[in-house]
């Protein structure tokens, strides 16, 4: 590890949450908006500085490193780091924050600094997801996203169980915390034991040091499902999955954007789950291939069957994920390289179409198919920018869909061919759903009076999707300024993956031989 000379990954952490305090606690809501999106927009500076700091040819390393004691009686430290896993989401967070702010500019009528102080405050959280290296401190990260999330969604939601909703996302998220948390308190005896110290002076919670503690046979399975089954939750995978289009249909689309964009569930899964239960991992990939499947198949079977383009992008985002999940468990570079792909494109692509869902949504007042028809003549900008996202998300050459897609489909024919057949099939599945619901909601005579008078994108609106637009066309023309950051960090997280398991396995075998 390396440590930093500037706390800058705290800073990065707490700028949004002292301007988060700023934001609530001013009367004036002009000076509010303001202030949240001057914040909003220097966190983005200070997290693509992180980025430009970042020794892509260490990536297997933290860097940044900051350590400074929290609970010592416990050796609970707060401990931040990044490595190529976790660095791309940093900025990512912060863009996708500020996009949230500037397309609820007008949207939100009541409690607005109280509405931009959450998204400020959910950023900093967030951030510290992706940065935390002490699993108390990032399960601390993790259950502070919950009462954010749940006054976005209950607060300014657009539908009538908005409340509901928020109810429904909490307690499946509180639900996903209890396995979370039991797998960190064996961890960190299974850490006291194999140093034969004594509990609690000998406990550890630093990632770094977990991840060199061997984690005895009995234990691998144990906590390999007791993490899959807490980040699954969030992920989602099926059959956690219903919260996601409850929110979507209930929950302001600008929120919704954030929960698809930022896949907090699968960066556990690749973080965590895999590596600190190695042998598990390798032993069970192919149960994680087959529950990755299902869910691809499922989500887009499901989103065949959607008349409203929010539900369609929901069950299309759980859909992906399938995806992401058969790329991780081929347990290939083509495979890891792309799940990463793939999540920094849930970001840019899939945000972004909820985001314009969310202003035909403002604009009205309906998503529906029946209450749309013909918007290309009358909305040709948003409809421009909404065909470029829908043909970046079925992976169209020329975007940085196709890469992702690409290495997906390659690592999971490398691993096994069942499953790049599936991979192939959920790629089929994506363009027909989305495909067909275009050519219904944008296409065809006009039928609605309100349609014929709804205005096309505002300035603001236009700025926000013209900087995805050119990120999803930048990076798919130069994938490898993306897969560069990410290559060294891949290979030893997947040779961690193999060598620990075949030490695992030659252990079992010296037992059985004695």
């Amino acid at each position: 590890m390396s440590e930093a000379d500037f706390p800058l990954l705290s800073l990065i952490i707490l700028f949004p949450l002292l301007g988060a305090i700023a934001t609530g606690i001013t009367g004036n809501i002009k000076l509010a908006k303001k202030i949240a999106l001057a914040i909003a927009s220097l966190e983005l500076i200070l997290t693509v500085a992180v980025l430009l700091l970042f020794n892509a040819a260490k990536g297997d390393d933290f860097q940044l490193v900051e350590q400074y004691a929290w609970i010592p009686s416990l050796n609970i430290e707060f401990l931040i780091g990044i490595d190529g896993i976790s660095v791309l989401f940093l900025p990512m967070s912060a863009l996708l924050t500020l996009m949230a702010i500037i397309a609820s500019w007008n949207s939100v009528q009541h409690l607005q600094p109280f509405h931009f102080a959450l998204l400020l405050a959910l950023e900093g959280i967030t951030i510290g997801v992706f940065s935390a290296l002490d699993m108390v401190l990032f399960f601390l990260f993790w259950e502070l996203t919950l009462p954010p999330i749940f006054f976005l969604i209950g607060l300014w939601g657009i539908g009538p169980q908005r409340r509901s909703a928020a109810l429904k996302y909490t307690l499946f998220m509180l639900f996903g915390g209890v396995p979370l948390l039991f797998a960190i308190i064996i961890l960190a005896i299974n850490h006291a034991t194999d140093v034969k110290g004594l509990i609690p002076e000998d406990l550890s919670f630093s990632l770094p040091v977990l991840l060199d503690t061997p984690l005895p046979d009995n234990l691998q399975a144990v906590v390999f499902l007791l993490l899959l089954a807490g980040f699954a939750v969030k992920a989602p995978l099926i059959p956690f999955h219903t919260w996601l289009p409850t929110a979507a249909m209930e929950g302001p689309t600008q929120i919704t954007a954030l929960l698809i964009g930022l896949k907090l569930g699968v960066y556990g899964i690749l973080r965590f789950t895999m590596p600190l239960a190695p042998s598990a991992a390798v032993e069970y990939s192919w149960v994680l291939g087959i529950l990755g499947a299902i869910t691809l198949i499922y989500g887009a079977l499901i989103a065949l069957q959607q008349t409203n383009l929010r539900r369609l992008l929901a069950y299309a985002s759980i859909s992906h994920v399938g995806l992401v999940i058969i790329g991780i468990a081929s347990l290939t570079i083509q495979g890891i390289q792309g799940a990463i792909f793939q999540l920094f494109n849930f970001t840019l692509i899939a945000s972004s179409l909820m985001l314009v869902a969310g202003f035909i949504q403002h604009r009205l007042a309906s998503t529906e198919v029946i209450h749309l028809g013909g918007l290309a003549k009358v909305m040709p900008r948003l409809t421009g920018f909404y065909f470029l996202f829908v043909l970046a998300s079925i992976g169209i050459p020329g975007t940085s869909g196709f890469p992702a897609e690409l290495l997906l489909i390659f690592g999971a024919l490398i691993a096994h061919p069942g499953l790049g057949i599936t991979a192939l099939a959920g790629a089929v599945l994506s363009a027909a759903y989305m495909l067909s619901f275009t050519r219904k909601a944008f296409l065809g005579p006009i039928t609605q009076s309100a349609v014929s008078q709804a205005q096309d994108l505002r300035p603001r609106e236009l700025a926000l999707l013209c900087v995805t637009a050119l990120l999803i066309l930048g990076f798919g023309f130069l994938p490898n300024s993306i897969l560069k950051t990410n290559q060294v960090a891949a290979e030893v997280w997947l040779s961690h993956l193999l060598d620990q398991s075949m030490q695992g396995n030659s252990r079992l075998a010296g037992v059985v031989k004695r």
